[in-house]
């Protein structure tokens, strides 16, 4: 059987591309190599334990971040190499930042795909993959002994070890620096001394955090610099865990076995390209980098929105000329800056100097505070595309402020949720003078009021929330045909 497209990962990342495709009407499998987690399980194989601007953002788009509320809370607060940031002075973007273990919103987006009706297969480990021209076939280790998909795509979205990538011979070059974290989850009692030192603190000697989970259990982060990992394999001891957090904190605690254990390491590698033939990679198969502030997390899930429309689109027959193209062109220079960004953050991590004291001060300015809150945040993203002009409308590759995703517009939160094309006119002019007919199939027409902070009377939007044409003062040249035409297709024939 010939499936459309083959997912290797059930992250986040993947578990998003999952339900991206199937609004597109892509028939979809998820390859997951781990057994499936059990329900409500706190942190399998997931270290993070926060979400931020970006992933809201996403999620609320897709109405999805209502199901994860009752999973955790928001948080006003955001960091640059733990120098913290004012996200209530973003009037127009989300002014927080969301805590929830990430295996919960893994939980979550399993839910959302399987309801959605992807076929989700766990236990199953890419073991080879080869292709030709029209199809992609999968060798995989199964509970059964073993299987090989076919499909006509696959996407790999199983992480920087990513077999995928390995196999479709695509290079990984980057670097890891001495480095050694370990991560684990700790039941303990309301007076334990672990209690005492919530939060996360820089030290000479690294790093420590300790981040409440569930009642009675706790979070144990350690991150030490300059230093070669004792091992690279299998999960550090508690006893471990303990040495770091005494020669890093000079705190003693002596709580019982973790319920799971990891360790981590600064490695920061991107992917040479996006796609070999019918093979593309995305998250942190395609790019890795010191995890800080969900940066990893929010440039995945974008990689996964972006990808998704595209190849629904041409399973669908109507994409335009190279659309599939435009994946590597837009996401590989975005994760490029969140590499560069997360090294910066790590050199005023360590080693400690004054020029954090200085960098704590200027943060203060309102300006330097939004850009560093959207930069780790990752709503500054801004695509550039091809015949933009010298001047263009500044919200072109960008998506509208998030007011407008936060249901301000009933209509336009339904358009996003079905993971259409939209095309907005706020403007007092209701004389329909913009026609969609041709491509109602993938673009909605939603009327407003006009919106606060929207620099614009009419925008196209594309299913990933991207602007691609904005008229602003009723001057609208010669409509957006032309940019339906460039990124929905050609109209169908009336």
């Amino acid at each position: 059987m010939l499936h459309d497209v083959v997912i290797a990962g059930a992250g986040p990342v993947g578990l998003m591309l999952a339900c991206e495709l199937r609004l597109a009407g892509t028939e979809v499998i998820v390859l997951e190599g781990r057994t499936e987690p059990a329900p409500g399980a706190a942190s399998a194989h997931a270290p993070g334990v926060a979400i931020n601007g970006g992933v809201i953002e996403l999620l609320e788009m897709r109405g999805v971040m209502d199901d994860c509320r009752a999973d955790g809370f928001e948080f006003p607060m955001a960091h640059f190499a733990h120098i913290w940031l004012d996200p209530s002075q973003l009037a127009d973007r989300y002014p927080y930042n969301f805590s929830i273990p990430h295996a919960r919103l893994v939980r979550r987006l399993t839910e959302r795909a399987r309801s959605l009706g992807a076929d989700l297969r766990f236990g199953h480990r890419v073991r080879g993959v080869t292709q030709d021209r029209d199809t992609v076939e999968i060798r995989i280790g199964a509970p059964d002994g073993g299987d090989t998909v076919r499909g006509r795509y696959l996407v790999g979205c199983d992480g920087a070890d990513s077999a995928v990538r390995q196999a479709a011979g695509i290079a990984f070059p980057g670097d890891e620096q001495p480095f050694h974290g370990t991560v684990g989850d700790f039941a303990v009692e309301p007076d334990d001394v672990l209690n005492q030192h919530l939060g996360a603190k820089e030290y000479p000697a690294g790093l420590f955090a300790v981040s409440p989970m569930a009642p009675g259990v706790v979070r144990v982060l350690t991150g030490e610099f300059g230093v070669e990992p004792p091992s690279r394999d299998g999960a550090p001891t508690p006893a471990e865990i303990q040495a770091a957090v005494r020669r890093i904190a000079d705190v003693e605690f002596t709580s019982g076995e973790p319920t799971w254990s990891a360790r981590w390491f600064n490695v920061t590698r991107l992917a040479e390209r996006y796609r070999a033939g019918r093979v593309f990679l995305a998250g942190d198969a395609a790019h890795t980098h010191f995890p800080l502030g969900g940066q990893a997390l929010s440039t995945g899930m974008d990689d996964a929105v972006n990808l998704g429309w595209k190849l629904g689109a041409d399973l669908a027959g109507w994409a335009p000329e190279g659309l599939l193209d435009t994946y590597q062109a837009e996401r590989r220079p975005i994760a490029e800056w969140a590499c560069k960004t997360a090294r910066a953050q790590v050199a005023l991590l360590h080693p400690l100097t004054d020029l954090r004291d200085i960098i704590a001060e200027i943060v203060r300015f309102p300006d330097v505070n939004e850009y560093l809150v959207t930069m780790v945040g990752g709503t500054d993203t801004r695509y550039r595309f091809e015949g933009d002009g010298d001047a263009p409308h500044p919200l072109l590759g960008r998506r509208i402020p998030g007011v407008a995703a936060a249901g301000a517009v009933p209509e336009l939160a339904v358009a996003w949720a079905s993971g259409r094309g939209v095309l907005l006119d706020v403007s007092d002019d209701s004389d329909g003078r913009f026609d969609t007919t041709g491509w109602a199939d993938r673009v909605s027409l939603v009327r407003s009021k006009p919106l606060p902070g929207l620099d614009a009377d009419a925008v196209l939007l594309r299913p990933d929330g991207r602007v691609v044409w904005a008229a602003r003062n009723g001057k609208a040249g010669d409509g957006p045909t032309e940019a339906l035409t460039a990124w929905f297709g050609d109209p169908t024939a009336s």
